[in-house]
C-alpha cells in the first residue's frame, strides 16, 4: 500500500520539461470540482504547468484546440467529452468582485479549474491544491510547494514519490 505524502511537500524541478512531467502526471487524477491554486512571481512556470495540464487533458480526448494563456482574456474555458476546465489568470484583477463576476465560483463546483494568482481570490475553496512555485538556483530550475488537505497528498502519493 502506497502511504500518503505529507503536505506541504516540496520538490525541485531542473526544466520546464520536469515541469510538464509533473502536469501531465497530476492531469489524470483530477475530477470535476477539482481546483488547483497556482501562486508565485511572474514568469515561473505557472502557466507553462497549467498549459501542459490541459494539454494532455485534450489528448486523452482526441480533441485538439489552441491552449493561449489568459492573461489578457482573463479566463479561457475548454469543453472537452469528459468535462470542462477554467484556466483562469487574476492577475490584473483588483477587486474581489470581479471573480464573481466571471463566474469562477461557480466553475467551482463542477469544473476542473487552474487559477493562477489565487490571492485575488475572496474565498479559495478549502479543497484546493495550491502549487506555490519558487525560482532556484539556476535559470530554468523551480521549487515548487504543495499543500492541500489529507486528500490531496493521498491522491498524488504516487506521483510525489516518484518525483521525490
Amino acid at each position: 500500500m502506497t502511504r500518503a505524502a505529507s503536505f506541504p511537500l516540496q520538490i525541485s524541478l531542473a526544466s520546464p520539461e520536469h515541469t510538464t512531467r509533473l502536469a501531465e502526471a497530476v492531469a489524470p487524477l483530477l475530477d470535476a470540482g477539482d481546483v488547483l491554486l497556482l501562486s508565485g512571481p511572474i514568469g515561473v512556470g505557472k502557466s507553462h504547468f497549467a498549459r501542459a495540464l490541459i494539454r494532455w487533458r485534450m489528448r486523452r480526448t482526441g480533441e485538439v484546440e489552441d491552449v493561449p494563456s489568459p492573461t489578457f482574456t482573463l479566463v479561457q474555458t475548454y469543453t472537452l467529452s469528459d468535462g470542462e476546465i477554467w484556466h483562469a489568470d487574476l492577475y490584473r484583477l483588483s477587486d474581489p468582485d470581479e471573480v464573481e463576476e466571471l463566474g469562477l465560483s461557480a466553475a467551482f463546483e463542477d469544473a476542473i479549474c487552474v487559477v493562477e494568482w489565487p490571492d485575488r481570490l475572496p474565498a479559495p475553496p478549502d479543497t484546493a491544491l495550491t502549487i506555490a512555485f519558487e525560482p532556484d538556483d539556476t535559470a530554468d530550475a523551480r521549487r515548487l510547494v504543495l499543500s492541500g488537505s489529507a486528500a490531496w497528498a493521498e491522491r498524488l502519493s504516487g506521483i510525489l514519490e516518484a518525483s521525490a
